[in-house]
């Protein structure tokens, strides 16, 4: 009898803790503290360093779920457009947020992002990158036009990267010459992984890509190739119903622990 009055008692504990767990007892219902979620659409190149930030914020914000979307900036914004739920927006390049910006003569005038949310988060640069060994001896961009490249790898003209890598090749004025050596990638990942697979010779990616990927960068791409810089903008979308938690991680995204998360992959934080 004793023996069973001690297994009903820690029974009861059990019970008990359990309940302080799940926030307690109200009118009889068990009340669950659950997590929020915050649903940020971001571009494929920062998948990895957001993993990274996801940790830090919500172990700071234990009531928020960081909820992600990595794709190219152009589909994300498409995404959108149609409905898609969407609280946080980060593309890889400021077109995609123009047209969802309604101060923007190249908004489309359907959804939007809010009135003044929209900042510059970080800076990437992008580079010529090769497989491992470099059997072909590349070395700058120009070596595009020549035997040494007979296959190279961008992105398509929606994504940002494809149309950084046509600006380069026009402003180098060889897009005519090479466009037939060229394979299109959705995004900059299936770029990235063309190369490491030694499928192509050669792609254009972000410096980013290349240094989680531990490709060889021969040359990277700076103001007499490329017109602007390659500067990646954040904004809340207007019909958020979780604006307060959606300023507060882009603060964070901003602030020094992000930073140097940031840093560590190869971004430079802009505040």
């Amino acid at each position: 009898m004793k023996f069973q009055k001690i297994i009903l008692a820690l029974a009861s504990l059990s019970l008990i803790a359990g309940l302080r767990a799940c926030g307690g007892k109200e009118n009889g219902e068990v009340k669950v503290n659950q997590k929020e979620d915050l649903v940020v659409f971001a571009a494929a190149s920062m998948t990895d360093v957001l993993e990274e930030i996801k940790i830090s914020y919500e172990k700071e914000n234990p009531e928020i779920n960081l909820l992600y979307n990595f794709d190219s900036s152009g589909t994300l914004k498409s995404q959108i457009i149609e409905g898609a739920e969407c609280d946080v927006f980060i593309s890889a390049a400021q077109k995609q947020m123009n047209e969802l910006d309604p101060s923007n003569e190249a908004y489309k005038g359907s959804v939007s992002i809010e009135k003044d949310s929209r900042r510059d988060l970080l800076e990437n640069k992008v580079t010529l990158v090769v497989g491992e060994g470099n059997k072909n001896k590349i070395s700058k961009f120009e070596d595009i036009v020549s035997g040494k490249v007979k296959s190279l790898a961008i992105g398509n003209e929606d994504v940002p990267v494809g149309q950084y890598s046509l600006e380069i090749l026009n402003n180098l004025g060889i897009y005519e010459d090479i466009k037939d050596k060229l394979s299109l990638g959705s995004n900059v990942r299936e770029v990235t992984s063309w190369v490491d697979e030694g499928l192509v010779d050669a792609g254009i990616i972000y410096a980013t890509d290349a240094k989680i990927f531990d490709l060889e960068v021969v040359d990277e791409a700076d103001d007499s190739i490329l017109d602007n810089k390659i500067i990646y903008p954040g904004g809340l979308l207007a019909d958020s119903k979780k604006k307060d938690q959606g300023q507060k991680f882009l603060d964070f995204l901003q602030g020094e622990k992000s930073s140097e998360i940031l840093k560590k992959f190869g971004f430079s934080p802009l505040s």
